[in-house]
């Protein structure tokens, strides 16, 4: 376990810090779900989105579609 892992004990803490109340049985597989995100979340932190536009860019409803794709809307007509 690295120094930034959390630990049972820490996650039973900040879970009783938070008013949720933990089981004992429960210290593990929190620390261990919360040690998995904070992975996830640090690989996504050094992806590079320099050039893709911000969210409030794209547009559903002026979407192109590709010929070859269908829609269950498509095939009715």
């Amino acid at each position: 376990m690295s120094a930034d892992e959390l630990t049972p004990a820490q996650a039973a803490r900040w879970a009783a810090r938070t008013g949720l109340p933990l089981p004992a049985d429960r210290h593990d597989a929190v620390a261990a779900t919360a040690n998995h995100i904070h992975s996830v979340v640090a690989v996504l932190r050094e992806l590079d989105f320099g050039d893709t536009p911000p969210a409030f860019a794209y547009h559903a409803g002026e979407e192109k579609h590709h010929a070859a794709v269908r829609t269950v809307s498509d095939r009715s007509r």
